[in-house]
């Protein structure tokens, strides 16, 4: 009897408890996910669920099942903390104690969501703390970040000022991320989460993405697929150092924690009395149907609200650089515009070796950066008459810069302004590209002026201009400042990024319109910290289209399709020195934003009958593969790496567009059908082969066959010869 009355006594506590919790629950939910978290005043926040939508009855029957996590939402280091932290500061009195306690909840409707701020702050010192949540309900979507304010009478130091903590359950959990160097970015690789820690990072200083980049998949079923199993994605929106820490817990091998934000090594930040400091976003998405599912939503979110200007189609370009180098003169550029135009391109960019001053000319890539006049050596008449040509013949005109960037005891920029680079001192800088290039010091209001002053005087000079390439091609080596004052050096990587913020909004609000394409060394800033102000990224220097298949594969598992520049260059490759089939270069390219990055002259003249049809078909076919729904069929990683194949579909899943490739060629080795996705199994799908360059799909072409037989049986694709590829296009009856 006695343990009869214990237990009910147990479960009405626990019922007690459950309405308690459902009382302060606070869902913040997509159209198909939901994070919870319980917000007590008095007391931290915790974090409590993410996944699949819940209402508020089942949010709450996650207490009485005790599956809600209970953890802290934001991790302090205070007089506890034997897990990893997310947030770590000294107080004005030198002490680093911090208990953030929550003070009240702000919800308010956004665009495309609402915006949840969880109002906490520390026990004792008036420090506080706003944990931010904002939605997108379509995308299904959700970033967090904080934000930091000091009320303390002196500087408050930040140690660790991490963007977001996520707990994960797992019996079995895998990671996927990418990671690369210069021309061979973005390599895919997965691996099972085992006790201890797994970092991953990048000090950098200037293109967070050269090597690892700071956006990962959680696989909560084990080894990750495609097309099923809990996956949840997550991408941290920023440009400069960061680290993602992911920890199995020492009691709890089925817990893990994620804590992703700016990297903590030389970076502490000094809070003056008054100032906030905001994090970077880190942005979550939850999918039940594998790694596609996040990419899907991920694109989706990128394009609505994360992109400039990202609902809109890009256009088929030529950039001189393959073709002329820093060789740069008015003839050249009017006839790669000739070329060009005759293709069917519709935009013509002039790459590096425009410029030059007085004293230093840019014949090599050691000296005039920095000095942004037109080389009247090479373009007698300045650009205007190159913008003039590119109107007469119906194209757009656009133009190289590295903004951020000069050539040190090289350029005029620097005989007038040696202050403005980053350096130390009395200390002998270290050089890059050609042993004279030296990156300014933007934490600078006057040098921020003057990299906006590039930009505006480009487009005052030349309203027509339509597109800038901003690159970015060393790193941030001379760890010193001459603006911040000597207790604020340790500021140098996030004010130098916060000041690049800062300079680009200025140029988006005074040219919304303008084109501009995120450039570094190639890949090296494919960030989503910068690409609310760029429409589109240079994916990497290495231009061979069979290592692009690679490179492009590992871009698309966060980043859509009219954000990735892929161009189709000479054969033998300028990189790599393969000779590879027009036909596989056009459809490699073609399954981003198609440009063309060679001398037109060099095609004969079936060449260029074949390259004219490919461009007219992608300028048919692109709002499907740069809007579409992206489906991945075929990893190059996996099976045994004999082909790859992918898919864009529309929203109404009335058009598709088909890619596959041959990547090794082996006697006897066959490659069986691509079964397709993403498509309505009740319609009836009409094939056309594009880019065709023999007959051996003449037996499919034209036919007209079912979307159940195509995701169920798949296709037969003929990838017999050498560097075979296709590019199909579906079309519903």
């Amino acid at each position: 009897m006695k343990k009869i009355i214990i237990m009910l006594t147990a479960l009405l506590v626990m019922g007690l408890n459950s309405v308690r919790a459902a009382e302060q629950d606070l869902l913040v939910s997509t159209n198909n996910t939901t994070l919870q978290l319980f917000a007590v005043k008095g007391e931290p926040l915790k974090f409590a669920y993410y996944g699949p939508r819940l209402n508020e009855q089942q949010a709450s029957d996650l207490w009485v099942a005790g599956d809600a996590m209970n953890r802290k939402a934001y991790p302090t280091f205070n007089d506890w903390c034997p897990d990893e932290c997310a947030i770590m500061v000294k107080h004005t009195n030198g002490q680093m104690m911090l208990n953030l306690v929550v003070e009240g909840v702000e919800r308010s409707t956004t665009d495309g969501g609402e915006l949840i701020t969880v109002k906490t702050k520390d026990k004792v010192q008036p420090f506080y703390a706003n944990i931010c949540y904002r939605t997108y309900q379509q995308a299904d979507v959700i970033e967090t970040w904080v934000e930091l304010t000091n009320r303390e009478k002196k500087d408050v130091v930040l140690m660790q000022y991490a963007s977001a903590y996520l707990p994960v359950r797992s019996a079995e959990a895998w990671l996927s991320h990418q990671h690369g160097q210069w021309g061979n970015e973005c390599n895919m690789t997965e691996e099972p989460l085992t006790p201890g820690m797994k970092v991953i990072s990048n000090r950098d200083g200037g293109r967070n993405s050269q090597l690892d980049h700071p956006e990962v998949m959680l696989s909560l079923d084990g080894r990750p697929t495609e097309t099923s199993g809990r996956v949840i994605g997550a991408a941290l929106c920023w440009s400069g150092n960061y680290k993602l820490r992911i920890a199995t817990d020492a009691l709890d091998t089925h817990l893990r924690h994620l804590i992703a934000g700016i990297d903590e090594t030389a970076a502490d930040y000094r809070l003056r009395p008054g100032q906030t400091l905001r994090t970077p976003e880190l942005a979550l998405t939850f999918s039940t149907t594998g790694k596609g599912g996040v990419s899907r939503n991920m694109h989706r979110w990128a394009r609505q609200y994360k992109l400039h200007n990202g609902m809109a189609v890009r256009d088929v370009l030529l950039n001189s650089w393959e073709g002329v180098h820093l060789d740069i003169t008015e003839e050249k550029m009017m006839t790669l515009m000739e070329g060009v135009k005759q293709l069917g391109g519709e935009l013509f960019v002039m790459d590096d070796g425009w410029f030059a001053s007085e004293k230093y000319n840019r014949d090599k890539d050691n000296a005039a950066l920095g000095d942004w006049d037109v080389d009247k050596r090479k373009l007698p008449g300045g650009v205007q008459p190159l913008v003039d040509k590119a109107t007469q013949l119906g194209l757009k005109f656009g133009i190289w810069i590295e903004p951020e960037m000069s050539n040190w005891k090289a350029s005029a920029l620097y005989d007038k302004h040696p202050d403005w680079f980053l350096q130390n001192t009395g200390v002998e800088p270290v050089l890059q590209r050609g042993g004279t290039q030296a990156t300014l010091d933007l934490c600078n209001p006057k040098v921020q002026d003057f990299v906006f002053d590039i930009v505006d005087r480009l487009m005052t000079e030349y309203p027509q201009l339509y597109y800038i390439k901003w690159d970015d091609n060393a790193p941030i080596v001379n760890y010193g400042s001459t603006y911040l004052g000597a207790d604020r050096q340790s500021q140098l990587y996030t004010d130098y990024h916060l000041a690049l913020r800062k300079v680009l909004e200025r140029i988006r609000a005074k040219y919304p319109r303008l084109v501009i394409q995120d450039c570094a060394s190639g890949g090296g800033r494919v960030n989503y910290g910068l690409l609310p102000y760029f429409d589109e990224f240079w994916t990497s220097d290495n231009t061979d289209a069979l290592q692009r298949v690679y490179i492009q594969w590992g871009t698309s598992q966060f980043f859509p399709a009219n954000a990735m520049a892929a161009h189709v260059s000479a054969s033998p490759n300028h990189q790599t020195g393969r000779r590879l089939p027009l036909k596989f270069r056009f459809d490699v390219a073609e399954s981003g934003r198609l440009g063309v990055e060679m001398k037109p002259s060099d095609f004969n003249a079936d060449e260029t009958r074949f390259a004219q049809q490919a461009i007219a078909d992608y300028k048919r076919l692109r709002p499907i593969i740069q809007l579409g729904d992206l489906y991945r069929l075929r990893s190059p990683y996996e099976q045994d790496g004999m082909a790859a194949a992918s898919m864009y579909v529309s929203d109404n899943k009335q058009q598709a567009v088909l890619f596959a490739y041959k990547l090794k060629h082996y006697v006897g080795h066959n490659i069986a059908p691509i079964r397709l996705q993403g498509l309505d199994a009740n319609k009836r799908y009409r094939i056309h082969e594009v880019n065709k360059a023999d007959d051996s799909l003449k037996s499919l072409d034209g036919k007209v066959i079912s979307g159940k037989v195509l995701m169920e049986a798949g296709l037969n694709l003929a990838l017999d010869k050498e560097y075979a590829s296709r590019m199909i296009e579906l079309t519903a009856e």
